[in-house]
């Protein structure tokens, strides 16, 4: 992501979640004062530095992260190979690069269904119908909200934040005070929506797959989510205008197939659920099992599609979903790789550039340093809001390898917190987010870093309004 950081970034660093679950390993080095530790810090502040300011130096960020992260386990793997400990180091980067390719077939069956959705034209067509209604801001605001808190639970925040901003523009072409404020309540409703769905956001993600976090009670944070996002939206609501934009035309006919792939995409997510939770096989298996589903589908299409023009005889149901007939001229083959082609590979990458990197320096010794500050010299709770502040100013996933390879002694109600903090305090500031930057991107000079910042006090209201309520509800858990 293109968060900005602070240099707390240290003490909030770690590796992958198999690292922790990992054959613990002997005669490990402390290099913390040694010129490799002090080397790859400063390769990862460079490294960092330069993936923040991609849009300024147009380099993709996975360029410096992939660099940097190879660097720092050369340099480690060069101390140990000479003392005759190779193996050692061996071990720890086969655990971090397990735990990345893990995250990494979940993350992207879930953008190969999102573009798959997205070239069937589901999105397009919920734009438009949303167009089409009629409604005034005041409501638009709310509904795009609500959506974006929802649709979050199981699609990335990006996707469903540039979905809901195309919808918001398009409607408040003519009121720039309405893009501006919708946009900063799409932004805390999608991080709070991903904040209590194990698969809605990177950070619940690895809480669920570390295992500390059994699936059913992350639901326990939907409530407190909802006052994170409404909170501030009811705030926000006033200052809304009281009118109607123009509405527009009927919504477009979605492609062949487009109903049955949201099915499957919701199957998929069921599956890897069973996987975890009856067969003990971590969830990116059961991904991969959806990504069958997905190919299959595209084998019938492909294999069912009609040249011709003839009435269907089932014409009268496809108008009633607004999907094409199979055998219209618009009818299209689906392939699967396509799909895959097209995922955010920079992304994808970025995050294998990290995550190694902030491996090797926890392999290092700073873990240590980070747990010592974090959970030794503070109270649990005290220590969680601080890493929900943090991640307003460093990408949250980082953050959270943080607290789940520390492996602090806190209670299931403390690990529930963390979860949620993280979550929403991306919130917090405009880059604290994949969905606020990538907004920023999609509106650029209407939805900015000081136009989220006058909001940034209501916002961290609904944040600590959110604590509180998790506290009052899910006492039960401490």
């Amino acid at each position: 992501m293109y968060q900005r950081f602070s240099l707390f970034v240290l003490l909030a660093l770690s590796p992958l979640l198999a690292w922790a679950e990992a054959e613990p390993l002997q005669q490990t080095l402390n290099l913390t004062t040694h010129w490799v530790g002090y080397l790859a810090i400063l390769i990862f502040l460079v490294a960092y530095t330069l993936a923040m300011a991609e849009e300024v130096t147009e380099l993709n960020k996975s360029k410096p992260m992939v660099l940097a992260a190879s660097l720092i386990w050369a340099f480690i793997a060069s101390i140990y190979v000479s003392g005759d400990m190779g193996e050692q180091v061996g071990k720890a980067f086969r655990a971090c690069l397990e735990g990345y390719v893990e995250l990494f077939l979940f993350i992207m069956v879930s953008m190969a269904y999102l573009n798959a959705m997205e070239d069937r034209g589901i999105f397009d067509n919920l734009r438009i119908w949303l167009l089409s209604k009629g409604f005034s801001y005041r409501k638009l605001f709310w509904i795009t909200g609500i959506m974006s808190f929802f649709m979050s639970s199981v699609c990335n925040n990006l996707t469903t934040a540039l979905l809901m901003g195309a919808v918001i523009m398009a409607m408040g072409k003519d009121n720039r005070q309405f893009v501006t404020t919708a946009c900063v309540n799409v932004v805390v409703a999608t991080n709070a929506g991903g904040s209590f769905s194990p698969f809605g956001d990177i950070t619940t993600l690895l809480v669920w797959q570390s295992g500390v976090v059994p699936f059913a009670d992350f639901f326990s944070l939907f409530i407190p989510a909802v006052v994170s996002f409404a909170v501030p939206a009811a705030i926000m609501h006033f200052w809304i205008p009281a009118e109607y934009p123009a509405a527009v035309g009927k919504a477009p006919i979605m492609k062949r197939g487009a109903l049955t792939m949201i099915f499957l995409f919701l199957l998929t997510i069921v599956t890897a659920v069973c996987f975890e939770n009856f067969l003990a096989l971590p969830p990116a298996a059961g991904m991969m099992a959806g990504l069958t589903y997905l190919k299959f589908l595209g084998y019938y299409l492909q294999k069912t599609a009609i040249k011709d023009n003839k009435p269907s005889d089932f014409a009268h149901v496809y108008k009633l979903f607004n999907v094409e007939q199979p055998n219209s001229h618009r009818s299209q083959k689906f392939d699967v790789f396509k799909s895959v082609a097209t995922l955010e590979w920079d992304t994808l990458l970025f995050f294998y550039g990290v995550m190694l990197s902030v491996g090797g320096l926890s392999f290092i010794g700073y873990l240590t340093l980070a747990s010592d500050v974090l959970y030794v010299g503070m109270d649990p709770t005290i220590a969680n809001i601080v890493v929900g502040i943090l991640s307003a100013f460093i990408d949250n996933g980082t953050i959270m390898f943080a607290v789940l390879t520390m492996h602090p002694d806190i209670s299931q109600g403390q690990w529930l917190l963390v979860t949620l903090t993280a979550g929403v305090g991306g919130s917090l500031l405009a880059i604290g987010s994949a969905a606020g930057v990538g907004l920023m991107g999609q509106m650029k000079g209407i939805y900015t870093f000081s136009a989220h910042l006058k909001w940034m006090p209501v916002i961290l209201l609904g944040f600590f309004a959110s604590i509180a309520m998790h506290f009052l509800i899910n006492g039960h858990y401490f």
